[in-house]
C-alpha cells in the first residue's frame, strides 16, 4: 500500500532534520575544538562533545522515520519540539544575535508541532482518532 506524504509531513520531516543536522554540526565543532583547542576541563568538554553528538540522534532518526511515513516517529519529533521551545526561550533572553536564532528556532517548532497535530498528518501516519 503505497501512501503519499502529505506536504505537512516533508515540512515536519525537513525541519525536524534540519534541527538535528544543527545540533550534529555543534557537536562536531565541539569535537574539533576538543582537540584543537586548550579546555579548562578536558573531561567536561569531551561529555560536553559526546552529549551533543548523541542529542542529535533524535531529531535526526524521527526526521528520516517521518519522511518514511514511519508511526513511531511523530512521538520523537514532537518531544523534540517542545525541548525546543524553552531552549528559544532561555536563548531569546540572551539577546543580541541569539535573539534571532531563538525566534527561528521557536518558529520551527511551531510549524512542526502544527504540522503534526494536523488530522492529514496524523491520518498518513497511521495515527487515528481515538474511540
Amino acid at each position: 500500500m503505497e501512501t503519499t506524504r502529505p506536504r505537512r509531513i516533508t515540512a515536519a520531516a525537513a525541519l525536524t532534520g534540519l534541527e538535528g543536522l544543527v545540533v550534529a554540526v555543534f557537536g562536531v565543532v565541539s569535537v574539533v575544538m576538543l582537540f584543537t583547542g586548550t579546555p579548562d576541563d578536558m573531561t567536561q568538554a569531551a561529555t560536553m562533545a559526546v552529549t551533543v553528538l548523541a542529542l542529535s540522534v533524535l531529531p535526526l532518526a524521527a526526521a528520516r522515520g517521518l519522511w518514511g511515513l514511519r508511526r513511531w516517529s511523530r512521538g520523537p519529533s514532537m518531544i523534540v519540539q517542545l525541548l525546543a521551545l524553552p531552549v528559544a526561550w532561555q536563548m531569546g533572553q540572551n539577546g543580541g544575535g541569539l535573539v534571532v536564532l531563538a525566534v527561528l528556532l521557536a518558529a520551527a517548532a511551531v510549524a512542526v508541532l502544527a504540522c503534526l497535530v494536523n488530522p492529514k498528518a496524523t491520518e498518513a501516519l497511521g495515527i487515528g482518532p481515538r474511540e
